[in-house]
Protein backbone atom coordinates (compact mmCIF):
# COMPACT_ATOMS: atom_id res chain seq x y z
CA UNK A 1 0.00 0.00 0.00
CA UNK A 2 2.94 2.21 0.78
CA UNK A 3 4.24 2.09 -2.59
CA UNK A 4 0.74 3.76 -4.09
CA UNK A 5 1.69 6.79 -2.08
CA UNK A 6 5.39 6.79 -2.40
CA UNK A 7 5.05 7.81 -5.71
CA UNK A 8 2.81 11.06 -5.41
CA UNK A 9 5.10 13.20 -7.89
CA UNK A 10 4.94 13.16 -11.52
CA UNK A 11 2.15 14.15 -13.32
CA UNK A 12 2.59 17.80 -14.44
CA UNK A 13 5.87 18.26 -13.07
CA UNK A 14 4.48 16.60 -11.38
CA UNK A 15 3.18 15.83 -9.33
CA UNK A 16 0.54 13.09 -9.50
CA UNK A 17 0.81 10.20 -8.33
CA UNK A 18 3.17 7.17 -10.06
CA UNK A 19 1.76 3.67 -8.91
CA UNK A 20 0.04 1.59 -6.80
CA UNK A 21 1.05 -1.02 -4.87
CA UNK A 22 -2.23 -2.98 -4.96
CA UNK A 23 -5.86 -2.39 -5.92
CA UNK A 24 -7.23 -2.74 -2.51
CA UNK A 25 -4.86 0.36 -1.66
CA UNK A 26 -5.88 2.40 -4.57
CA UNK A 27 -9.73 1.96 -3.78
CA UNK A 28 -8.54 3.23 0.19
CA UNK A 29 -6.57 5.95 -0.52
CA UNK A 30 -7.62 7.43 -3.88
CA UNK A 31 -10.21 9.58 -2.32
CA UNK A 32 -7.76 11.36 -0.24
CA UNK A 33 -5.79 12.35 -3.22
CA UNK A 34 -8.26 12.91 -5.66
CA UNK A 35 -10.18 15.41 -3.46
CA UNK A 36 -6.80 17.23 -1.97
CA UNK A 37 -5.57 18.28 -5.90
CA UNK A 38 -7.82 20.73 -7.78
CA UNK A 39 -9.71 19.88 -10.93
CA UNK A 40 -10.16 22.05 -13.96
CA UNK A 41 -10.76 22.03 -17.70
CA UNK A 42 -7.59 23.16 -18.78
CA UNK A 43 -8.14 22.33 -22.69
CA UNK A 44 -11.78 23.38 -22.85
CA UNK A 45 -13.78 22.14 -25.70
CA UNK A 46 -12.55 19.74 -28.07
CA UNK A 47 -14.15 17.73 -31.05
CA UNK A 48 -10.77 15.59 -31.17
CA UNK A 49 -11.53 12.24 -30.23
CA UNK A 50 -10.06 10.56 -26.94
CA UNK A 51 -7.31 8.71 -27.14
CA UNK A 52 -8.14 7.38 -23.88
CA UNK A 53 -11.69 7.19 -23.55
CA UNK A 54 -13.95 8.17 -20.97
CA UNK A 55 -14.46 5.39 -17.89
CA UNK A 56 -18.00 3.78 -18.69
CA UNK A 57 -19.79 1.44 -16.09
CA UNK A 58 -18.40 -2.21 -15.99
CA UNK A 59 -19.96 -5.37 -15.22
CA UNK A 60 -18.86 -6.77 -11.78
CA UNK A 61 -16.09 -7.57 -10.30
CA UNK A 62 -15.22 -3.66 -10.72
CA UNK A 63 -11.63 -2.97 -12.69
CA UNK A 64 -8.83 -1.38 -10.73
CA UNK A 65 -9.08 2.75 -11.35
CA UNK A 66 -6.97 3.80 -14.19
CA UNK A 67 -7.08 0.09 -15.76
CA UNK A 68 -8.71 1.69 -18.77
CA UNK A 69 -6.01 3.98 -19.56
CA UNK A 70 -4.14 3.23 -22.40
CA UNK A 71 -0.63 4.24 -23.96
CA UNK A 72 0.70 5.47 -25.19
CA UNK A 73 -0.25 9.25 -23.84
CA UNK A 74 0.72 12.73 -24.56
CA UNK A 75 0.88 15.06 -21.06
CA UNK A 76 1.23 18.92 -20.91
CA UNK A 77 2.83 20.56 -18.18
CA UNK A 78 2.91 24.04 -17.26
CA UNK A 79 4.26 26.23 -14.52
CA UNK A 80 3.31 29.72 -13.74
CA UNK A 81 5.18 33.07 -13.48
CA UNK A 82 3.08 34.81 -11.39
CA UNK A 83 2.30 37.55 -8.42
CA UNK A 84 0.24 34.79 -6.38
CA UNK A 85 -0.57 37.83 -3.67
CA UNK A 86 -1.34 40.13 -6.66
CA UNK A 87 -4.95 38.96 -7.92
CA UNK A 88 -4.68 41.34 -11.29
CA UNK A 89 -1.44 40.14 -12.17
CA UNK A 90 -1.31 38.70 -15.92
CA UNK A 91 0.40 35.10 -15.63
CA UNK A 92 3.09 33.91 -17.74
CA UNK A 93 4.00 30.47 -18.90
CA UNK A 94 7.31 30.33 -17.60
CA UNK A 95 7.49 26.68 -17.66
CA UNK A 96 6.23 24.34 -20.66
CA UNK A 97 7.08 20.80 -20.82
CA UNK A 98 5.78 17.58 -22.30
CA UNK A 99 5.32 14.54 -20.79
CA UNK A 100 5.14 11.16 -23.60
CA UNK A 101 4.37 7.59 -22.18
CA UNK A 102 5.04 4.52 -23.97
CA UNK A 103 2.26 2.61 -25.18
CA UNK A 104 3.47 0.16 -22.70
CA UNK A 105 3.23 2.82 -19.90
CA UNK A 106 6.62 1.42 -18.62
CA UNK A 107 8.97 4.75 -20.37
CA UNK A 108 8.64 8.39 -20.63
CA UNK A 109 10.44 11.13 -22.46
CA UNK A 110 10.14 14.45 -21.10
CA UNK A 111 11.21 17.45 -22.98
CA UNK A 112 10.23 21.50 -23.14
CA UNK A 113 9.69 24.22 -24.74
CA UNK A 114 11.47 27.68 -24.03
CA UNK A 115 9.25 30.23 -22.94
CA UNK A 116 10.41 32.55 -25.34
CA UNK A 117 9.75 30.42 -28.37
CA UNK A 118 7.82 32.73 -31.07
CA UNK A 119 5.18 30.77 -32.45
CA UNK A 120 1.82 31.66 -33.80
CA UNK A 121 -0.91 32.37 -31.09
CA UNK A 122 -4.60 31.98 -32.72
CA UNK A 123 -7.21 34.23 -32.19
CA UNK A 124 -9.27 33.22 -28.51
CA UNK A 125 -12.66 34.27 -28.23
CA UNK A 126 -13.19 34.18 -24.42
CA UNK A 127 -10.42 36.37 -23.86
CA UNK A 128 -11.37 38.94 -26.84
CA UNK A 129 -7.44 38.05 -28.55
CA UNK A 130 -7.66 38.71 -32.28
CA UNK A 131 -4.35 36.54 -32.50
CA UNK A 132 -0.26 37.73 -33.11
CA UNK A 133 2.98 36.08 -33.21
CA UNK A 134 4.97 36.26 -30.13
CA UNK A 135 6.38 34.03 -27.56
CA UNK A 136 5.17 30.91 -26.14
CA UNK A 137 4.60 32.66 -22.72
CA UNK A 138 2.72 35.56 -23.75
CA UNK A 139 -0.53 32.74 -24.89
CA UNK A 140 -0.52 32.30 -21.08
CA UNK A 141 -1.16 35.91 -20.48
CA UNK A 142 -3.18 36.91 -23.77
CA UNK A 143 -5.52 33.71 -22.63
CA UNK A 144 -5.94 34.72 -18.89
CA UNK A 145 -8.12 38.10 -19.38
CA UNK A 146 -11.24 37.90 -18.64
CA UNK A 147 -13.49 40.66 -20.12
CA UNK A 148 -14.64 42.76 -17.99
CA UNK A 149 -12.47 41.67 -14.98
CA UNK A 150 -9.33 42.63 -13.38
CA UNK A 151 -8.90 39.07 -12.13
CA UNK A 152 -7.52 36.82 -15.27
CA UNK A 153 -8.35 33.54 -15.39
CA UNK A 154 -4.97 30.43 -15.72
CA UNK A 155 -7.46 28.15 -16.38
CA UNK A 156 -8.47 30.13 -19.77
CA UNK A 157 -4.72 30.72 -20.57
CA UNK A 158 -4.11 26.99 -20.35
CA UNK A 159 -6.53 26.66 -23.09
CA UNK A 160 -4.99 29.00 -25.87
CA UNK A 161 -1.36 28.18 -24.38
CA UNK A 162 -2.79 24.31 -25.01
CA UNK A 163 -3.83 24.77 -29.00
CA UNK A 164 -0.50 26.67 -29.47
CA UNK A 165 1.41 23.76 -28.38
CA UNK A 166 -0.68 21.53 -29.94
CA UNK A 167 -0.13 23.33 -33.36
CA UNK A 168 3.38 23.72 -33.03
CA UNK A 169 4.06 20.30 -32.23
CA UNK A 170 1.11 18.62 -34.44
CA UNK A 171 0.06 16.53 -31.11
CA UNK A 172 -3.52 16.58 -32.04
CA UNK A 173 -4.84 15.89 -28.25
CA UNK A 174 -3.18 15.66 -24.88
CA UNK A 175 -4.34 12.89 -22.74
CA UNK A 176 -4.27 14.88 -19.80
CA UNK A 177 -2.29 18.48 -18.37
CA UNK A 178 -1.52 19.86 -15.07
CA UNK A 179 -0.86 23.74 -14.32
CA UNK A 180 1.81 24.76 -11.27
CA UNK A 181 2.65 27.11 -9.44
CA UNK A 182 6.59 27.19 -8.46
CA UNK A 183 5.42 28.61 -4.76
CA UNK A 184 3.71 24.97 -4.41
CA UNK A 185 6.75 23.53 -5.72
CA UNK A 186 8.47 24.91 -3.00
CA UNK A 187 6.01 23.65 -0.80
CA UNK A 188 5.99 20.52 -2.03
CA UNK A 189 9.89 19.54 -1.89
CA UNK A 190 9.95 21.19 1.94
CA UNK A 191 7.32 18.63 2.51
CA UNK A 192 9.42 15.80 0.89
CA UNK A 193 12.75 16.86 3.26
CA UNK A 194 14.50 18.08 0.61
CA UNK A 195 15.76 16.75 -2.77
CA UNK A 196 18.96 15.21 -4.17
CA UNK A 197 19.87 17.06 -6.93
CA UNK A 198 23.81 16.75 -9.47
CA UNK A 199 24.66 20.44 -10.28
CA UNK A 200 25.90 20.09 -13.58
CA UNK A 201 27.14 23.87 -13.64
CA UNK A 202 28.03 26.60 -11.37
CA UNK A 203 25.10 28.67 -10.53
CA UNK A 204 24.67 31.91 -9.36
CA UNK A 205 21.03 33.26 -8.21
CA UNK A 206 20.44 36.90 -9.21
CA UNK A 207 16.97 36.87 -6.58
CA UNK A 208 18.19 35.23 -3.28
CA UNK A 209 21.16 35.54 -0.78
CA UNK A 210 22.68 32.56 0.33
CA UNK A 211 20.66 32.56 3.61
CA UNK A 212 17.36 32.69 1.04
CA UNK A 213 16.77 36.06 2.18
CA UNK A 214 16.38 38.01 -0.82
CA UNK A 215 19.22 40.57 -2.62
CA UNK A 216 18.77 44.44 -2.53
CA UNK A 217 17.16 46.16 -5.60
CA UNK A 218 19.39 47.83 -7.32
CA UNK A 219 18.46 50.24 -10.28
CA UNK A 220 22.02 50.65 -11.38
CA UNK A 221 23.61 46.99 -10.71
CA UNK A 222 23.57 43.86 -12.81
CA UNK A 223 20.12 42.33 -13.25
CA UNK A 224 18.60 45.15 -10.80
CA UNK A 225 20.18 43.53 -7.85
CA UNK A 226 23.12 43.72 -5.26
CA UNK A 227 24.61 41.74 -2.48
CA UNK A 228 25.82 38.37 -1.70
CA UNK A 229 24.75 35.73 -3.99
CA UNK A 230 23.07 32.08 -3.59
CA UNK A 231 25.66 29.85 -5.30
CA UNK A 232 25.75 26.27 -6.46
CA UNK A 233 28.37 24.96 -7.23
CA UNK A 234 29.01 21.90 -9.13
CA UNK A 235 28.50 18.12 -7.86
CA UNK A 236 26.12 16.55 -5.90
CA UNK A 237 23.88 18.60 -3.26
CA UNK A 238 20.62 18.24 -1.44
CA UNK A 239 18.21 21.00 -1.73
CA UNK A 240 15.70 22.54 0.07
CA UNK A 241 12.50 23.87 -1.11
CA UNK A 242 13.64 27.55 -1.32
CA UNK A 243 17.04 25.90 -2.99
CA UNK A 244 15.55 24.26 -5.50
CA UNK A 245 12.79 26.76 -6.71
CA UNK A 246 16.06 29.04 -6.91
CA UNK A 247 18.72 26.87 -8.82
CA UNK A 248 15.65 25.97 -11.75
CA UNK A 249 14.83 29.72 -12.00
CA UNK A 250 18.44 31.18 -13.07
CA UNK A 251 18.15 31.93 -16.87
CA UNK A 252 21.13 34.40 -16.54
CA UNK A 253 23.74 32.19 -17.03
CA UNK A 254 25.71 30.18 -19.71
CA UNK A 255 23.17 28.46 -21.82
CA UNK A 256 20.69 30.83 -20.43
CA UNK A 257 16.87 29.48 -20.56
CA UNK A 258 17.82 26.34 -22.60
CA UNK A 259 19.97 25.56 -18.91
CA UNK A 260 17.16 26.72 -17.12
CA UNK A 261 14.37 24.12 -18.84
CA UNK A 262 17.27 21.60 -18.27
CA UNK A 263 17.05 21.98 -14.78
CA UNK A 264 13.87 21.78 -14.27
CA UNK A 265 13.99 18.62 -16.31
CA UNK A 266 16.32 17.38 -13.64
CA UNK A 267 13.76 19.02 -10.87
CA UNK A 268 10.97 17.10 -12.03
CA UNK A 269 12.80 13.74 -12.14
CA UNK A 270 14.39 14.58 -8.35
CA UNK A 271 10.90 14.90 -6.57
CA UNK A 272 9.90 11.80 -8.45
CA UNK A 273 12.67 9.87 -6.86
CA UNK A 274 12.30 11.70 -3.71
CA UNK A 275 8.82 10.50 -3.83
CA UNK A 276 9.69 6.95 -4.18
CA UNK A 277 12.08 6.79 -1.43
CA UNK A 278 9.89 7.58 1.20
CA UNK A 279 7.34 5.40 3.43
CA UNK A 280 4.60 8.05 4.24
CA UNK A 281 2.02 5.90 5.05
CA UNK A 282 4.13 5.23 7.99
CA UNK A 283 4.17 9.14 8.52
CA UNK A 284 0.78 10.24 8.48
CA UNK A 285 1.86 14.24 9.51
CA UNK A 286 4.68 13.42 6.28
CA UNK A 287 1.59 12.72 4.12
CA UNK A 288 -0.72 15.37 5.02
CA UNK A 289 2.19 17.69 3.65
CA UNK A 290 2.49 16.38 0.16
CA UNK A 291 -1.21 16.55 0.30
CA UNK A 292 -1.36 20.01 1.37
CA UNK A 293 1.54 21.33 -0.64
CA UNK A 294 0.05 19.45 -4.07
CA UNK A 295 -3.29 21.09 -3.57
CA UNK A 296 -1.71 24.42 -3.63
CA UNK A 297 0.75 23.22 -6.52
CA UNK A 298 -1.29 22.46 -9.29
CA UNK A 299 -4.43 21.70 -11.16
CA UNK A 300 -5.21 18.82 -13.19
CA UNK A 301 -7.26 17.29 -15.89
CA UNK A 302 -7.17 13.94 -16.48
CA UNK A 303 -10.22 14.50 -19.77
CA UNK A 304 -12.40 12.53 -17.41
CA UNK A 305 -9.57 10.30 -15.31
CA UNK A 306 -8.86 11.32 -11.67
CA UNK A 307 -4.83 11.18 -10.50
CA UNK A 308 -5.34 7.87 -9.10
CA UNK A 309 -6.03 6.45 -12.44
CA UNK A 310 -3.19 7.68 -13.81
CA UNK A 311 -1.59 6.34 -10.59
CA UNK A 312 -2.66 3.26 -11.24
CA UNK A 313 -2.08 3.52 -14.82
CA UNK A 314 1.98 4.55 -14.90
CA UNK A 315 2.39 2.03 -11.80
CA UNK A 316 5.18 0.51 -14.00
CA UNK A 317 6.77 3.97 -14.41
CA UNK A 318 10.33 4.38 -12.52
CA UNK A 319 12.17 7.20 -12.40
CA UNK A 320 15.12 5.79 -13.98
CA UNK A 321 12.81 5.17 -17.07
CA UNK A 322 12.28 9.27 -18.03
CA UNK A 323 14.96 10.01 -20.49
CA UNK A 324 15.10 13.96 -20.13
CA UNK A 325 15.65 15.37 -24.07
CA UNK A 326 16.70 19.54 -24.51
CA UNK A 327 15.94 20.69 -27.96
CA UNK A 328 18.42 22.99 -28.90
CA UNK A 329 17.42 26.45 -30.15
CA UNK A 330 18.77 29.67 -31.20
CA UNK A 331 18.15 33.90 -30.51
CA UNK A 332 16.19 35.49 -33.14
CA UNK A 333 16.79 39.00 -33.65
CA UNK A 334 14.60 41.56 -35.51
CA UNK A 335 15.55 44.68 -37.45
CA UNK A 336 17.89 46.98 -35.25
CA UNK A 337 19.24 43.95 -33.18
CA UNK A 338 16.11 43.60 -31.53
CA UNK A 339 15.43 40.29 -29.36
CA UNK A 340 12.47 38.44 -30.33
CA UNK A 341 12.44 35.54 -28.77
CA UNK A 342 13.85 31.82 -29.74
CA UNK A 343 13.43 29.38 -32.36
CA UNK A 344 14.11 25.66 -32.60
CA UNK A 345 16.69 23.92 -34.58
CA UNK A 346 14.89 21.91 -36.92
CA UNK A 347 15.64 19.31 -35.02
CA UNK A 348 12.81 19.52 -33.07
CA UNK A 349 10.42 18.12 -36.05
CA UNK A 350 12.11 15.12 -36.05
CA UNK A 351 11.80 15.00 -32.38
CA UNK A 352 7.85 15.51 -32.23
CA UNK A 353 7.18 13.42 -35.22
CA UNK A 354 8.89 10.29 -33.66
CA UNK A 355 6.99 11.11 -30.56
CA UNK A 356 3.66 11.61 -32.39
CA UNK A 357 4.16 7.91 -33.59
CA UNK A 358 5.80 6.21 -30.29
CA UNK A 359 9.16 6.26 -31.44
CA UNK A 360 11.29 7.81 -29.48
CA UNK A 361 12.84 5.27 -28.69
CA UNK A 362 14.49 4.19 -31.98
CA UNK A 363 14.77 8.20 -32.16
CA UNK A 364 17.40 8.60 -28.88
CA UNK A 365 19.67 6.65 -29.62
CA UNK A 366 20.79 8.52 -32.89
CA UNK A 367 20.63 12.25 -31.04
CA UNK A 368 22.54 11.18 -27.64
CA UNK A 369 24.12 14.97 -27.43
CA UNK A 370 20.08 15.85 -26.64
CA UNK A 371 20.01 13.85 -23.46
CA UNK A 372 20.09 15.48 -20.11
CA UNK A 373 22.22 12.85 -18.05
CA UNK A 374 24.06 13.16 -15.20
CA UNK A 375 26.61 10.99 -12.91
CA UNK A 376 24.83 8.54 -10.22
CA UNK A 377 25.52 9.82 -6.61
CA UNK A 378 28.37 6.75 -5.53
Amino acid sequence: MARWVRRVAILAAVVVLLGLGTVASAQLLRRHVDQAIPHADLFGPSAAPSASPSPSPSASPTPPPGAAIKGPLNILIVGLDTRETILSWLPHADTVMILHVTADLSRAYLTSLPRDLVVNVPAFAPAHFGGERTKLTNAMSFGSQVPGSSIPNPVQGFQLLAKVVSNYTGIARFDAGALLTFTGMRRLVDALGGVDIYIDQRIQSIHLQPSGRGRTACGGCANGYSGPRATYDVGFAHLSGWQALDYARQRYTAGADYTRTRHQRQLIVAILAKVHQLDVLTNPVTLANILGALGRTLIFDGRGYQPSDFGYALRKLQPENITLVGLPGTSVYGGGGQYLGESLNAVQSTYFAALRQDALAAWVPGHPNLVNTAPRRP
